[in-house]
């Protein structure tokens, strides 16, 4: 007895070859259908999380000249949308974040985004508490819009004064231009912070933006293009750290340097040994971290795989990424985290 082929589902089994294709023609309607909802749910998703999790812009760059209300002669500035591109204003924010979080660490503070972070002046308290070491008599938390900027304005007061800048003089930041998340003012009034208190981070330098310039006159809005310099050449290091026993030893014993080098070569061969290893000078033999890496897991009593760092670095990428390999390993063996950089120390050459 011939048995019927099991059609596939959701499909009924029918008999009529134009029920078929009408059944198909249908079947293919409520597949389109279904198909468009589920995309249409999938773009909901996609922009609910994109708004959730999106930092978002200082400024909307496609925002038209003629949505801006200003009064006569007054002026705004943006950045222009294609500079949050360059190579090096990414470098510079990146370093600025990472020193802010390196200092408020203890605070359990963590920035993510300049903007969205700083502009109500609760993030800029604590730095500034924190660098120049004294407490400011301010509300520790303000929702509304106006209480905001009353916080805002005694915080810059305060950074300006702890600058020596005079009321009168002209900064390049203002209530208005930080509170409206404006990234341009937030890079000057950070740069001048880190330039201030010498911290210990390298600036990138000659770091210059496109900023749009808006300015109503006579009744009309114009508008120009100008390159904002946020950091130039600086010829000092333009670092501080707390002073420890080698300040000290530079400072007032520099007759003993050799003496305490010896001392540690001596502390390092005794390790470096063990897998057949020796150093002779500390200043030309750890800048590239190789040694750095291995000291720690001989001091340690932990093998150190081969394939997490550079046995033969070549470019100064693979000395950075050993350097940082070794303080990684320092802090997850309880050590606190250095205060040196590993691109400071990778970089460094030793005078003749």
């Amino acid at each position: 007895m011939a048995t019927l082929t099991r059609p596939k589902s959701p499909r009924p089994p029918v008999s009529a070859k134009k029920d078929d294709k009408d059944e198909s023609f249908w079947d293919k309607i409520g597949t389109l259908g279904r198909k468009k909802r589920i995309k249409e749910v999938q773009e909901v998703e996609q922009e609910g999380k994109h708004a959730i999790d999106s930092p978002g812009n200082p400024t909307n760059p496609d925002l038209a000249p003629e949505e801006y209300a200003l009064e006569e002669n007054e002026e705004r500035s943006m950045l222009e949308p294609r500079a949050y591109d360059d190579p090096k204003l990414q470098e510079l924010i990146f370093v600025l974040i990472e020193w802010i979080n390196d200092e408020l660490a203890d605070q359990r503070i963590i920035v993510k985004d300049l903007e969205e972070d700083l502009y109500d002046g609760q993030i800029l308290q604590k730095l500034l508490e924190k660098l120049n070491q004294e407490k400011l008599d301010v509300p520790e938390v303000t929702q509304s819009e106006e209480g905001q900027k009353q916080k805002l304005a005694i915080v810059l007061e305060a950074v300006n004064k702890a600058l020596g800048l005079p009321r009168w003089s002209n900064t390049k930041w203002s209530v208005e231009s930080i509170h409206s998340k404006n990234l341009v003012p937030i890079l000057h009034l950070l740069v001048s912070l880190v330039r201030h208190f010498r911290a210990p981070v390298r600036l990138p330098e000659n770091v210059s933006v496109g900023v749009v310039v808006v300015q109503k006159k006579e009744g009309s809005l114009s508008h120009r293009t100008i390159k904002e310099e946020i950091t130039s050449t600086y010829d000092d290091l333009g670092m501080r750290c707390e002073r420890d026993a080698f300040d000290t030893l530079f400072d007032h014993h520099p007759d003993k340097l050799q003496v305490v080098k010896k001392s540690l070569i001596t502390f390092v061969n005794k390790h470096l040994a063990k897998v057949n290893l020796e150093v002779t000078d500390l200043d030309t033999q750890f800048h590239d971290g190789v040694f750095l890496s291995l000291l720690m897991g001989l001091v340690e009593g932990f093998f150190v795989p081969l394939h997490d760092f550079y046995l033969t670095p070549q470019t100064f990428e693979q000395k950075v990424h050993n350097v940082a390999f070794a303080f990684q390993l320092m802090q997850d063996v309880g050590l606190a985290k250095p205060k040196a950089r590993p691109e400071d120390c990778s970089n460094f050459f030793p005078q003749k």
